[in-house]
């Protein structure tokens, strides 16, 4: 699935399948150590054969009982298990207590001990199954001993050990992707897998924060959840539902979607014909001599990605020096936000505000004409106005007098330091247990509009509740995307989509945008610099039309 559940949400799935009397919790278990099972082979085909051992650590709840049928079925293929609990094995959830009694039918359950655990033949396959969805608070010291990575040095070859976890590496909010650290902690140990099984859907802790780096891989593995609730909601490229947050990417129901299909049909100009202004004006607004990069970036990006024309504003005094180095993108000299107000005009589809444009009263002014503008006749919707870096932070002490103009048709694209200066409740140094999902569902219900946050984990929200995570972790990652004028590249590619008079929900919109931003830094790889984004969207274009 695409979706990204919460804990909570995970278990309510569960029980109302259990509840439904359509399987038992014993069947989802044993599914689920099965199927965790198969993923390690299919990851590690040299683990089908050979007389092989495994270190299982289960834990006192139903992660336990996980753990204790992935035992079993490697005992079943010949391996030699050595397993601990962690806990009391009266304790136990009654499920996970079964799949206990069924373990020490064949093997000894040993009592969690450090020392002993080091005492065991060295394992070709450690397997975390303590704890699972649901942990919130710190790890125990001494289990955060055993599960650090370095743990397994106590054995020779011991970096060639593979790690598994069942659900998530123990000590990992699958919530927030964070992990708690104890007080006498001053940065929290961290336990990390090579193979993460995670169970019918991915969770939110799995792409957020720390998720990704420590989960290593993450398979998903089907236990036969089939209830109204455990089908996902709403596909990519539809409008989002309220309460599930999504992954943005091309899949849906534990498939693949054509590229062609999505972000394909989320780029107006690979969908048919038209004139210019069919797919729209996007005007961009820079700043004085010496400034005006950015914006030219976020205009060429807004030209690349299929807005009809463009054309980029800048003071008289900064005529020249664009004039320089815009060809196919218009320019207009504009002083004031009355002059601003005067060149809008019917046809203008799509604002972009904020980068390279100073920040200061002039760029509010600026600001509050982008989004007072409205179509009149010629245009069926407001235009999609896109605000970021200047035009953002010109509001780090009024928020609120932003807030108040802004609209559905608006994207705010923060990066942690601006999102701070506009919602400092929410801010990183104030989230406590708050997952990046949560506070930018927040931000979005404040601003009242779209607001995407970026960072390797982009979070994107619109009031209401519909959220979506890109993850660039995995396959995915694109460090050299961390460069400057990437994210103004990014504001003009939201634009440059949004302005056709064909543009799909600028939710949707929004969502490709980003996808297709990491794309193109994907393919063009290592050296990347901003100005090479917008040269690469005609090769990334290409790959959606097969």
């Amino acid at each position: 699935m695409a979706e990204l559940l919460t804990s909570a949400q995970m278990r309510a799935i569960e029980q109302a399948e259990i509840e439904s009397g359509t399987i038992t919790g014993l069947q989802l278990m044993e599914r689920a150590g099965r199927g965790a099972v198969a993923a390690a082979i299919e990851k590690w085909p040299e683990f089908a054969q050979g007389s092989l051992r495994a270190l299982v650590l289960c834990g006192p709840g139903n992660n336990g009982g996980d753990g204790f049928v992935i035992a079993r079925r490697l005992a079943d293929r010949g391996w030699n298990v050595d397993l601990f609990l962690y806990g009391h094995a009266a304790k136990l959830p009654p499920d996970a207590r079964v799949n206990h009694d069924l373990w020490a039918e064949r093997g000894v359950v040993r009592a969690f001990d450090l020392s002993a655990m080091c005492d065991c033949d060295r394992p070709d396959l450690f397997v975390d199954a303590v704890f699972g969805t649901g942990l919130t608070r710190p790890l125990p010291s001494d289990l955060a001993t055993a599960l650090e990575v370095r743990m397994m040095s106590h054995w020779t070859r011991g970096h060639g050990i593979k790690r598994l976890a069942a659900d998530c590496p123990s000590g990992l909010n699958l919530d927030t992707g964070m992990v708690p650290a104890s007080e006498s902690d001053a940065v929290p140990r961290v336990n990390s897998a090579d193979l993460t099984v995670a169970f019918h859907s991915l969770k939110a802790g799995h792409r957020l924060g720390l998720g990704p780096t420590l989960c290593g891989e993450v398979q998903v593995v089907d236990i036969g959840l089939t209830g109204p609730d455990a089908s996902e909601r709403a596909m990519i490229g539809t409008p989002p539902d309220a309460d599930r947050a999504r992954l943005v990417a091309p899949e849906f129901a534990q498939g693949p979607i054509p590229l062609r299909i999505w972000p394909g049909a989320m780029i107006a100009k690979l969908r048919g014909q038209g004139h210019k202004y069919d797919y729209g004006h996007a005007m961009v607004c820079a700043g004085g001599p010496g400034r005006g990069g950015a914006a030219r970036m976020a205009a060429r990006t807004a030209l690349r990605s299929g807005a009809g024309l463009v054309t980029v504003l800048c003071p008289p005094e900064a005529l020249q020096e664009n004039a320089s180095h815009l060809d196919a993108i218009m320019l207009r000299a504009c002083a004031t936000a009355e002059t601003f107000r005067q060149i809008l005009d019917d046809r203008v589809s799509a604002l972009c505000l904020g980068p390279g444009l100073g920040v200061g009263s002039a760029t509010r002014d600026l600001v509050s004409a982008a989004l007072a503008h409205r179509r009149g006749d010629r245009g069926w919707r407001d235009p999609a106005v896109v605000l970021d870096a200047d035009a953002l932070t010109s509001f780090e002490n009024d928020p609120d007098a932003l807030f108040a103009q802004t609209h559905a048709r608006t994207v705010l694209t923060p990066h942690e330091g601006e999102f701070a200066r506009l919602f400092p409740d929410l801010a990183q140094s104030a989230r406590a247990n708050l997952s990046k999902i949560d506070v930018v569902r927040k931000a979005a219900d404040q601003a009242g509009c779209i607001v995407l946050l970026k960072g390797e984990d982009t979070v994107i929200a619109r009031p209401g509740g519909g959220a979506s995570v890109h993850s660039a972790s995995g396959e995915r990652a694109v460090p050299w995307l961390a460069t400057a004028g990437a994210g103004d590249v990014l504001a003009g590619l939201i634009a440059g989509l949004a302005a056709p008079e064909t543009a799909p929900d600028l939710y949707c919109v929004t969502e490709a945008a980003v996808w297709l931003h990491c794309e193109a830094a994907r393919q063009f790889g290592p050296g990347l610099i901003a100005e090479d984004l917008p040269e690469m969207l005609p090769k990334v274009f290409a790959t959606l039309a097969r």
